[in-house]
């Protein structure tokens, strides 16, 4: 897997789309004959990241998925946050996921449409995740999937994959995947980037690269409906189907054939980043949310919690420090989970001085020491273990905080999981849309700590230097 050349955004954007107005009008012919419900798995809360006026759950048991079954939502997101999880205990979850979908679809007579939501730069549990909702549906229903798409393209975030090479989008450069920070991710760490070595290297040699089907960008440009169509009519066995895509236009031609391809008695699951999840749920476009729909006026301060330790958030808290908004900063103290009783105590020491800065009209920003810490052990679920174990005690304050702050930012996937379910308590949330591309607001149920309340969910490999500063800024 030697290095691959950088491509210009120049050059991508150079290719020509075909006619957005027919492209429209094939889709929504397509959907006039689609009856699933689209239910997606998100393995953190970034995904929600396209969407709005769609609902998210927190938990998988029978009961709220006979209740998503049941309603007349066409789309749905469950919180999985299984990027935090062990090999075993995503094993575990999904097939439970698995099991209550079969038995809910099955009591309301629902079809459905499930994707598993990933990381668009390529980390998390894959294939294991797709792999286990396969075999379990085989097992608890009469379905039999032909086939699994597999597109992580995310245009709002800058990634596109290309020739089969994804990439991921810093300044005007492309770089592919496998050569970013990303790609050296302690627990979900790869070397390719073309997504067909990549599928071959994650399934250690199980489902080889030449066994992979690939829609070229080409085909999808030339909106060349039936060759797609045949294309997935052909799968067969699980078969993987690469989507290429640097634009939203490629993906509502593919949807168009895959749309087809249902019809026809073809069953699919899919993989994908967040952008398929928006054409798929046939969610329109919307305007961003301003500061008015964003804040709660004329009371205390903000609260911000930082915890993802990637370069790109290091450069935007560094950009943020440089504020002069009434701005308080705290350093939660990551190394503290290597003493005894360390966290706790650093957890108190934090909360104290977070609940000062907020009564005095100050925000709050805390944000984990930048040092990554690491056992001393190549067992990658130890190693997402300690992280975990660092991001609960930090978002723990949000749940003893006993202050309603005038608005909440979290940073990092694991982060804003955490802070989602274990600080804020939410048991059903309602997806606002988005302060800035890529970057959702969900608005907490009446169960939560703070009800009713917008709370943006920051990823942490989102955005440029200045984007944190911008949305704090505007809250201010």
């Amino acid at each position: 897997m030697c290095d691959l050349p950088e491509l210009a955004l120049s050059e991508i954007c150079a290719i020509p789309l075909p006619d957005g107005a027919a492209v429209d009008q094939a889709l929504e012919k397509a959907f006039l004959s689609f009856h699933k419900k689209v239910v997606v798995l998100d393995d953190d809360p970034t995904g929600t990241q396209t969407v709005h006026h769609v609902p998210v759950y927190t938990d998988w048991s029978l009961e709220t998925l006979e209740q998503i079954m049941g309603d007349t939502e066409p789309v749905a997101f469950i919180l999985t946050n299984s990027r935090s999880f062990s090999k075993d205990r995503t094993i575990q979850v999904h097939k439970e996921i698995a099991a209550n979908l079969a038995a809910a679809a099955k009591k309301y007579d629902q079809e459905f449409l499930l994707i598993s939501r990933g990381d668009s730069t390529l980390r998390g549990h894959y294939p294991l995740e797709t792999q286990v909702l396969k075999e379990t549906f085989e097992e608890e229903t009469a379905l039999s999937f032909d086939g699994e798409i597999f597109c992580p393209y995310f245009g709002d975030g800058g990634r596109y994959t290309v020739n089969n090479i994804h990439y991921v989008c810093e300044g005007e450069k492309l770089i592919p995947a496998g050569q970013t920070e990303f790609a050296k991710d302690r627990s979900f760490g790869y070397k390719a980037s073309d997504l067909r070595e990549y599928i071959e290297e994650k399934s250690d040699g199980m489902i080889p690269a030449s066994q992979c089907v690939a829609i070229s960008l080409q085909e999808l440009r030339q909106c060349d409906y039936d060759g797609i169509t045949k294309k997935l009519m052909d799968c067969n066995n699980f078969q993987k189907v690469i989507v290429n895509a640097a634009h939203d236009m490629d993906l509502k031609v593919f949807m168009t054939c895959w749309i087809r391809a249902m019809a026809h008695g073809k069953n699919y699951l899919a993989r994908s980043a967040a952008s398929l999840t928006r054409i798929a749920g046939h969610v329109s476009l919307a305007p961003l949310l301003t500061r008015q729909q964003l804040r709660r006026e004329d009371g205390p301060g903000g609260l911000v919690i930082i915890g993802s330790h990637v370069q790109k958030t290091t450069r935007q808290l560094k950009c943020l420090m440089e504020s002069k908004m009434p701005l308080c900063f705290l350093e939660f103290h990551a190394d503290s989970v290597l003493g005894e009783d360390g966290l706790k105590a650093e957890a108190d020491r934090i909360l104290n001085l977070a609940r000062e800065a907020v009564l005095s009209k100050k925000t709050a920003v805390i944000y984990t020491s930048r040092r990554v810490i690491v056992p001393d052990s190549e067992n990658k679920d130890q190693i997402l273990e300690l992280s975990v174990r660092i991001s609960q005690a930090l978002t723990g304050i949000v749940s003893r905080f006993g202050i309603c702050p005038a608005f909440i930012i979290a940073k990092g996937g694991i982060t804003s999981s955490d802070v989602a379910t274990r600080g804020l308590g939410i048991k059903k949330a309602m997806v606002m849309g988005q302060v800035k591309k890529g970057i959702p607001v969900w608005l907490t149920g009446g169960e939560a700590v703070f009800p009713n309340m917008p709370y943006i969910i920051f990823p942490g490999n989102v955005g440029n230097e200045e984007t944190l500063r911008e949305i704090v800024e505007l809250l201010l």
